[in-house]
């Protein structure tokens, strides 16, 4: 059946390698936004990168992690645990780990939709 409002299913979706080395699986998304699922496996770190027009909205599905986030007024780091949210401004360099037995995953919103790869600018991480 063909709708006009794009659903797509988690079992469907394209999986792509994002620029930190996460797993991305690509889900709805419109005019305004995009949404995703991001994975990392077992004790593995991502790459730390700053988004050059995207601001980016999370929630923690499974896993546990840290996120390190950092941007002119100073740096923080964010145990990351299934139920939390969190915002990730536009031009705020982050980076994040899983550091459990089981992979960290999330769902993500980025606004305006995600641009494509040169989005994410590689810069000095905290790990």
């Amino acid at each position: 059946m063909t709708t006009k409002f794009s659903p797509v299913e988690l079992s469907k979706a394209v999986t792509v390698s994002a620029p930190d080395g996460s797993r991305v699986d690509i889900l709805a998304q419109n005019g305004r936004g995009s949404m995703a699922r991001f994975s990392l496996d077992p004790h593995t770190v991502s790459k730390a990168v700053r988004h050059r027009t995207v601001q980016e909205l999370w929630y923690i599905v499974a896993g546990i992690g840290e996120m390190w986030l950092s941007d002119s007024r100073g740096e923080e780091i964010i145990a990351l645990a299934p139920g939390l949210s969190l915002s990730i401004p536009t031009g705020t360099s982050f980076q994040f780990r899983s550091l459990g037995d089981a992979p960290l995953e999330a769902i993500g919103v980025t606004m305006p939709p995600w641009p494509g790869m040169d989005e994410a600018e590689f810069v000095p991480g905290k790990w």
